[in-house]
């Protein structure tokens, strides 16, 4: 059994950028992976996808993007290049290929059980993200064996799915980015919309996230919202990263012929029923688009930063002829994509600190558990704790929590 100071599981951008933060501090520790860094990239993500952020948001500690595009999307090769480099930067101590089976309690910390042996810590950190398994609705299992049904992390490119069209249920970055991928390659496509956040790619001349990350909007706390678990489950943006900055909302998926429809409720055999609510959907969505612009035009009037064009009005979204039931076999779907979301899973966590839908408890990424820590989650500490550009301000805070708790640990064994 092998005894460190602390534990890291999992190696995305998470774990590897509280890696650096604990290497930092001279604390001894192993990050257990169980593929390689930056597995999900690797394995969970389809050909085409880039990431949503432009390249100069890519900054973690110690670490940032370096190259000819800082307006740029990096595409997967170089997402998981990028992370690859960061980790060997500073010689993150990575055991790939080893799969955490079991954390446990034990009476000086933490017992963890591996495929590959035993280690233990008094403190552990999970930083396995918040993608652990794809939510797909009880309906799904009540569709005709017929229909080929599958999530986004399965989802590769538009050759491997049969001829005909294509319902992707669900409008936020994922839904949206499949639904128009598989349109352009000739495919007809419905879009079940439920809730979302509409955003353009660009606005004033600007990248939107270069406004928010201007206005400091990304790097509001968990405690400046007023309703903190409606925050955490906020969808993600409808944004795609492209060369040519051009956005991808419902507005440009209906106009290139992208059919959209209400939210899906049910299903039977080869039936899909859905909401009636399409109109307020849009309307809710717009709404909050609408005020944002108006603060983003605020805070530009305001302050001395440079800026190019006029403030624009969103093109509108027809919900006109929206049906409420859909007949797949006649209206020739033979594909269902379910992008609904994710939920977290950890089965292996044998401590109690899991919620009733086995969510992680935690404040800030403290957990009730002495010695248990998480980074990566939705919202951990600021809006942004889930991109490349969040997650190594929560590791650096979150490493010196952990820092005072071993200091304490080594005082009381005095």
């Amino acid at each position: 059994m092998r005894r460190t100071e602390t534990i890291i599981i999992g190696g995305g951008q998470a774990g590897i950028a509280m890696s650096r933060c604990l290497a930092d501090r001279s604390i001894d520790h192993v990050v257990l992976e169980r593929g390689r860094v930056a597995q999900r990239w690797r394995t969970e993500r389809w050909d085409s996808l880039r990431l949503l952020t432009p390249n100069w948001q890519s900054r973690l500690p110690g670490w940032r993007y370096q190259g000819p595009d800082p307006d740029g999307y990096m595409a997967m090769p170089e997402i998981i290049s990028y992370l690859d480099g960061y980790a060997r930067s500073f010689g993150a101590p990575v055991q790939p290929n080893t799969t955490v089976r079991m954390v446990q309690r034990t009476g000086d910390g933490f017992r963890v059980t591996t495929d590959r042996g035993r280690w233990t810590a008094p403190s552990v950190v999970v930083a396995t993200g918040a993608c652990h398994r794809p939510y797909v609705p009880a309906m799904a299992a009540r569709l005709g064996p017929d229909l080929l049904q599958l999530v986004p992390s399965q989802y590769r490119n538009p050759e491997q799915l049969p001829t005909g069209g294509v319902l992707v249920v669900g409008a936020s970055a994922s839904g949206v980015q499949i639904a128009d991928e598989l349109h352009s390659s000739g495919r007809p496509v419905t879009l079940a919309v439920g809730r979302h956040t509409r955003m353009p790619r660009r606005y004033r001349g600007r990248d939107i996230l270069w406004h928010l990350d201007q206005m400091g909007l990304l790097d509001e706390s968990s405690e400046d919202v007023f309703d903190l678990a409606a925050s955490r489950r906020q969808p993600s943006l409808q944004l795609v990263g492209r060369s040519d900055f051009r956005s991808l909302d419902l507005a440009a998926l209906q106009a290139s012929g992208v059919r959209l429809v209400g939210r899906a409720t049910e299903a039977h055999d080869a039936r899909i029923f859905l909401a009636d609510d399409l109109r307020s959907s849009l309307a809710a969505a717009d709404a909050r688009l609408g005020k944002l612009l108006r603060r983003i035009d605020g805070f530009l009037a305001t302050r001395e930063c440079r800026s190019r064009g006029a403030p624009a009005t969103p093109e509108a979204v027809s919900a006109e002829n929206a049906p409420t039931e859909l007949d797949l076999r006649r209206a020739g779907i033979r594909t269902i994509v379910w992008a609904t979301g994710y939920q977290c899973s950890y089965p292996w966590l044998r401590v109690p600190v899991l919620d009733p839908s086995g969510g992680l408890i935690h404040d800030r990424g403290i957990t009730p558990e002495p010695g248990l820590y998480a980074v990566g989650l939705p919202f951990l500490r600021r809006r942004k704790s889930t991109y490349i550009d969040g997650v190594g301000d929560d590791a650096r805070e979150l490493s010196a929590e952990l820092a005072s708790f071993l200091h304490g640990v080594v005082r009381a064994a005095a």
